[in-house]
């Protein structure tokens, strides 16, 4: 059945992609991804500044997708190319194409708010609205018109979603703030799924919390990459190495000119390879210890 909204938006229904998994010799085959975005040299400006260069590689459904390297190699930058989010900074520009379900989403014809919606994002440090714990999942659903009974629904649904509805049943018209710092991020991730995206993108999501509290974000993103494509962005390696089914590992190039740092792609395959069997001397010296 055509969905009417994507049909208005210009974003139309998954017409999956298929592209080949990487694979030992011995290993089964293993079954064909659904490509949700596939990047293609894909540069980012600011101004003058080129943040990143020429970057391609594809994000398979209901996966975890980790964005590894140093500081100042593009990693954020290009996250928030996923979700048009780039756009709200004077200056930025993208070139390149970033095909979303087949379709370039900085097309002029694209809407980019339908585009944040069903391309939800979590910030590294937790950000709760100065309101209620309702009202701060409920954010998102009021503003498309979800009202009484159903709405009550959207909220329960979301807090189920993100493992917080048992914690935070009795309270819902306390403050968000009041809450701790774990499950604040998990609060944010209920607001994020309310308005029910299809991609979540996530920016160092645990960077700011404690050990439990990160194990917590790690054990959630594990339960919900079953409806939602996950993106990460994380300094952790370990983390990558836990969480994510791909990898892409960036560094920095930098002009002996200007002393500007460019952010590129070197490596990007299965979590299992990018760790114990890289193909680039750049990626192993990282994933080692050697440099970063």
């Amino acid at each position: 059945m055509t969905d009417p909204t994507r049909a208005r938006t210009g974003i139309p229904a998954l017409t999956p992609r298929r592209f080949p998994v990487t694979r030992e010799a011995n290993e089964a085959p293993a079954a064909p991804r659904e490509v949700v975005f596939a990047l293609a040299g894909v540069s980012v400006y600011y101004g003058g500044f080129q943040a990143v260069r020429d970057a391609s590689f594809e994000v398979a459904s209901h996966e975890i997708t980790a964005l590894i390297g140093p500081s100042g190699c593009g990693k954020s930058t290009l996250l928030r190319t996923l979700n048009r989010m780039n756009d709200l900074i004077p200056g930025a520009r993208v070139e390149g194409a970033v095909a979303y379900q087949g379709e370039n989403i900085y097309d002029p014809d694209i809407d980019p708010v339908e585009v944040r919606r069903r391309i939800g994002m979590v910030f590294q440090k937790p950000n709760p609205f100065p309101k209620s714990i309702y009202d701060n999942v409920a954010f998102g659903p009021r503003l498309h018109g979800v009202r009484g009974p159903a709405l009550d629904d959207v909220v329960e649904r979301a807090l189920r979603g993100a493992a917080l509805w048992d914690e935070v049943r009795g309270k819902l018209k306390q403050s968000g703030l009041s809450l701790s710092g774990g499950q604040q991020q998990r609060l944010c991730i209920a607001r994020t799924i309310a308005v029910d995206p299809e991609v979540v993108l996530m920016d160092e999501p645990c960077s700011a919390l404690d050990p439990i509290a990160t194990a917590r974000i790690e054990d959630l993103m594990q339960e919900i990459k079953h409806d939602y494509t996950i993106v990460i962005v994380t300094h952790n390696m370990q983390q990558a190495a836990r969480i994510s089914d791909r990898t892409a590992f960036f560094t920095t190039e930098v002009n002996p000119d200007t002393d500007s740092r460019t952010g590129l792609l070197v490596e990007f395959d299965d979590t299992s390879r990018i760790f114990a069997n890289p193909s680039d001397e750049r990626t192993e010296n990282y994933v080692t210890g050697r440099f970063g």
